[in-house]
């Protein structure tokens, strides 16, 4: 696969690509790098058929082409692994891997020959007839793979196929790709912001930012630093002396932590003070969103103590409300907001009984609520009546934030707050984050942008694989050391060192 000059526009304004050239070979592993917004899904949507270049070359096997559908690109040879693995849970393994090519039976003698063979290719076991819905999240990545060699794919891309894995899931798949790729000769795009094993497992590395190639090299000879110099860009310095120049007097502790745990989560100790911003800088997979729903009390599974103003919580979302904890999660639709309400509907869920009266819901309040939310956080929308699944990312994010604005709430945790919104919003967001801590609200906020961590913390955790690796002054740190923290450059990760030898 060779990409020449590829380009994607959305609209009239929206360049999504700017221009990547990118050259894939048989029998070798190919890195693709870049910080959120650089481009790499819409160049995977590209190689996988989903979407068609707006301008540049797209050359597989010698001939240029363009792709109208996944199933095209999928027929000549490009299977496509996303991070969200497409599986159906309520069918079994086979009848996953042999997806869209059955006949007459659904399973028959000959699939489950091929299936066998498949398990031979790959050196790995799983039972066909499982259902997906209860493997583990690494045997559905294998399931994925094993879907992808189904096909008789030359060049399988995977996107963040790590991810969410244990260290022991994550070496088979390490295994499996060397295999495909020296013993199979396949061609592999593997996607990831783990430093440490690009290093370690690939052959090439290629980094995008702002929709452009930035940087191409052989892999052999490469350091973490480099690679994370060229993710990052020229941006550290000024955000730097941004972050240095800000200083907030904090109080004393409100939200303390001992030995939390929970699956994905090893256990933490950490303390928070009255007015303070703590940012947890981590990687898809690191454990932050289980940090704070742990601390939410939204995981039954969690152990350990979590105490508000001294007082040991009770595990359960009520209680935190209750307490004064408020969870912005990451998925907005999903899990902040009823997308189908109004604005003002949106905005009370929270505290009903602060806009009722005997009982009795206070329309006219609920209304004045949402009306108050949109001038306080300049939210676009005509009124409060306007339903929140046709607002923006931005403003939309903005609801499921302000609802808590208008209650008691001592302890603001933010999951990716400013998300897939654009950086008007994002600023707006952030400023609101310090103004919350300047009232003597505590926030914690984990975000995937490091920059933001450094202009908007007191102080900044950085998490790898469910552990705290490491904490940082948000004014002693920076974003090139807090994304080697996170890749794996600590000498505390346990996979650091095995990563490496099996790329070796």
């Amino acid at each position: 696969m060779q990409l020449k000059n590829v380009r994607k526009t959305f609209g009239l304004y929206v360049h999504a690509l700017r221009g990547v050239d990118l050259d894939i070979h048989r029998g070798r592993v190919h890195g693709l790098l870049g910080a959120n917004g650089a481009g790499k899904s819409t160049l995977i949507k590209i190689l996988s058929g989903a979407y068609a270049a707006t301008g540049g070359q797209v050359i597989w096997r010698g001939s240029e082409v363009r792709w109208s559908s996944p199933k095209q690109a999928n027929d000549m040879g490009v299977a496509t692994i996303h991070q969200h693995i497409p599986l159906v849970p309520t069918l079994s393994v086979i009848e996953n891997v042999f997806l869209g090519q059955t006949g007459l039976w659904r399973v028959n003698a000959g699939m489950r020959q091929s299936f066998a063979a498949l398990c031979d290719r790959v050196g790995y076991r799983l039972d066909p007839d499982a259902l997906v819905s209860d493997l583990s999240i690494g045997a559905r990545q294998m399931v994925a793979i094993f879907q992808a060699l189904a096909t008789g794919a030359d060049l399988i891309v995977m996107d963040e196929p790590t991810a969410s894995l244990a260290s022991d899931e994550r070496e088979i798949v390490y295994a499996t790709v060397r295999k495909l790729s020296k013993v199979e000769n396949k061609a592999i795009l593997f996607v990831s912001h783990f430093l440490d094993e690009i290093t370690a497992l690939t052959d090439e590395v290629t980094v995008l930012r702002d929709g452009a190639t930035v940087f191409r090299s052989p892999t052999r000879g490469l350091v973490e630093a480099q690679i994370a110099e060229a993710i990052v860009g020229k941006e550290v310095a000024a955000m730097e002396k941004a972050t240095a120049s800000r200083a907030r007097h904090v109080g004393e502790p409100v939200l303390q932590v001992t030995g939390l745990s929970a699956p994905g989560l090893a256990p933490i100790d950490l303390t928070l003070n009255k007015g303070e911003v703590l940012g947890v800088a981590g990687l898809l997979g690191s454990g932050r969103s289980e940090l704070l729903h742990a601390i939410y009390g939204a995981d039954r599974f969690a152990r350990g103590e979590v105490r508000l103003n001294g007082q040991l919580m009770r595990r359960s979302t009520g209680a935190a409300v209750a307490a004064g904890m408020a969870l912005v999660p990451e998925d907005r639709f999903g899990q902040g907001l009823v997308p189908d309400f109004e604005i003002w509907r949106n905005m009370t869920l929270p505290a009903l009984d602060r806009v009722s009266r005997f009982g009795l819901l206070d329309h006219k309040a609920e209304v004045a609520r949402g009306e108050a939310a949109i001038k306080r956080l300049a939210i676009k929308a005509p009124d409060a009546q306007s339903i929140v699944s046709d607002l923006s990312g931005g403003n939309a994010q903005k609801v499921t934030i302000a609802k808590w604005l208008f209650s008691d709430v001592q302890l603001f945790l933010l999951d990716e707050p400013t998300a897939g919104i654009d950086i008007g919003a994002k600023t707006e967001i952030l400023r609101l984050v310090r103004q919350l801590a300047e009232e003597g609200k505590s926030v914690i906020i984990v975000s995937s942008e490091f920059e933001e961590l450094m202009a908007a913390c007191d102080r900044i955790i950085v998490m790898r694989d469910g552990r705290k690796v490491a904490e940082k002054p948000a004014h002693d740190t920076n974003e090139h050391e807090l994304l080697l923290l996170a890749g794996g450059k600590d000498s505390t990760s346990p996979h650091s060192s095995h990563d490496r030898a099996i790329g070796a």
